[in-house]
């Protein structure tokens, strides 16, 4: 069931008709680091398996741990003792940094861009809104003309 409903959230993610570019890297980001840490969350407990000292003993703590890890929170409840866990700690770090990077441009870019419509609509009703007064000008001009 769950590959199946990961399958159906990364072609949600990606596969949207009409969404942009920038959304879908960062969706398609997103979904990478939800891997990564149910993954990463699997590899810490086996990295750390009989270590001692080691606090990553179990996959609900674990995933726990690359949650707080992967937001760069880090409360220091959770940690790895061994190498192997410190290099799969390594990796939910840099994949959540680049993914939160990710998503934060995304939101910047989609608020920029509405922006950036809603100016250019604003100005092209100001210069319809300028002919229109030349228009009426012209006329105006036109009209004394005649009757002089």
């Amino acid at each position: 069931m769950l590959p199946g409903f990961l399958t159906r959230a990364v072609e949600l993610l990606l596969a949207r008709e009409g969404r942009s570019l920038h959304l879908k890297a960062a969706g398609g980001a997103t979904a990478v680091l939800a891997v990564v840490m149910l993954l990463g969350s699997w590899a810490a407990v086996a990295a750390e398996e009989g270590a001692r000292g080691a606090n990553l003993t179990s996959y609900p703590k674990a995933l726990w741990w690359s949650i707080e890890t992967a937001t760069t929170v880090g409360y220091g409840d959770f940690f790895p003792v061994t190498p192997w866990g410190r290099v799969v700690g390594t990796v939910v770090m840099v994949v959540g940094i680049t993914t939160y990077g990710m998503v934060t441009a995304a939101l910047a870019t989609w608020f920029v861009a509405r922006e950036q419509k809603r100016s250019h609509r604003l100005g092209h009703e100001t210069v319809q809104a300028l002919h229109e007064r030349f228009d009426r000008l012209e006329q105006l001009v036109a009209g004394k003309g005649d009757r002089h």
